[in-house]
């Protein structure tokens, strides 16, 4: 077991570590001072439960354990699968002293974190993140929910974790596509707040895709980071954490759109931090390095398949609505976001005509 980072999520009596490092799991770290009773509830899925399960079990000592295994993907992100979870808890006769445990990518993270939220109006919950998505972004701070047809994560619920126990180790059996959608996260943080990471992660791209180890464990340290200080000055986004969301808002339009799980999480918010990018109206030439760093992350730049009439509607459900006026996350320059609800409607047009392709 080799511990790279520990951090602690700042939320006063909320506060919780992430622990980053290799061989965490197969009984490397000990889950159970993290677990107030007897018992827990496993929440993985049908791809992650057959590699992890056996090893994450080996941390938890003498707690009992039952399992919940959801199907695998986007599209699964749904009330019914969180009902599945709670079917799963009263089938287990679980009380107040059940501590939930995510087991998976973001999706498992974001429909368990919702369960525990809702279960006898909160239980305990461990957030196990296994791709590159759920360890830099998704597991950390607290946000749970679950899709609807009408628009993205718009169910859901506010929980904090206990725990974020990241074995990098499970990036090793990530799928190439994956560990994409995972580096579109760790790009936005450089973009939105620190341009020496950002300039970082521009040097050491080739080994990021070629998982050199030191190199991943570097990301998502410095990621979580970010995060964390975003959160614990922001917890419930009403200010500052807004940020985090760089390039959703076109990412998430494109998940509505093309249908939830067509394009990754990951690669909706690469092609619509481009089209962020273009509504900032920061210098040609940082447009240019943004775009280029999440090309060479085998991410997807442009929406062009997709009409601008769609985007636009599927836009309007967005969460970051406020008073029937959309919100955009913009650059100042790179490095540097702020929150705008004051974009042209002409700007943000033209962006939409062009759904990040590049002007002729």
């Amino acid at each position: 077991m080799t511990i790279h980072t520990r951090l602690t999520v700042e939320l006063a009596e909320r506060s919780y570590p992430i622990v980053i490092g290799s061989g965490l799991l197969g009984g490397g770290y000990d889950l159970a001072p993290h677990i107030r009773g007897s018992d827990c509830l496993i929440v993985t899925n049908e791809t992650v439960g057959p590699l992890y399960l056996d090893l994450l079990s080996a941390c938890l000592g003498e707690v009992s354990y039952n399992v919940v295994e959801l199907p695998d993907g986007e599209a699964h992100k749904t009330l019914e699968s969180f009902s599945l979870i709670m079917d799963g808890l009263v089938a287990a006769g679980a009380n107040r002293d059940t501590t939930v445990i995510a087991l998976g990518g973001g999706v498992v993270g974001d429909v368990a974190g919702f369960a525990a939220a809702s279960y006898m109006r909160g239980v305990r919950f461990i957030q196990v993140p296994t791709t590159l998505l759920s360890q830099v972004d998704s597991s950390v701070g607290g946000k749970t929910g679950v899709n609807h047809p009408g628009g993205k994560n718009l169910i859901g619920a506010f929980h904090q974790p206990e725990l974020v126990l990241i074995d990098t180790d499970t990036l090793n059996t990530l799928e190439d596509r994956e560990l994409s959608a995972g580096m579109a996260e760790v790009i936005k943080h450089g973009a939105i707040a620190d341009l020496d990471y950002f300039d970082w992660l521009e040097q050491n791209i080739e080994p990021l895709m070629q998982r050199e180890p030191a190199a991943l464990a570097a990301a998502v340290a410095r990621s979580c980071e970010i995060k964390a200080e975003v959160v614990a000055e922001d917890e419930r986004e009403q200010g500052r954490r807004a940020i985090l969301n760089f390039g959703h808002t076109f990412g998430h339009a494109i998940e509505n759109t093309v249908g939830y799980g067509e394009w990754l999480h990951g690669e909706a918010v690469g092609a619509g931090m481009v089209m962020a990018a273009q509504l900032s109206a920061i210098p040609g030439d940082q447009q240019a390095r943004l775009r280029a760093l999440i090309e060479a992350a085998n991410l997807p730049v442009t929406a062009t398949t997709i009409s601008a009439e769609a985007l636009r509607s599927a836009m309007q459900l967005d969460k970051k609505v406020l008073a029937k006026r959309l919100r955009f996350i913009l650059l100042e320059t790179l490095g540097s976001a702020f929150v705008s609800d004051d974009v042209d409607e002409r700007d943000l047009g033209v962006v939409l005509e062009a759904r990040g392709a590049l002007s002729s």
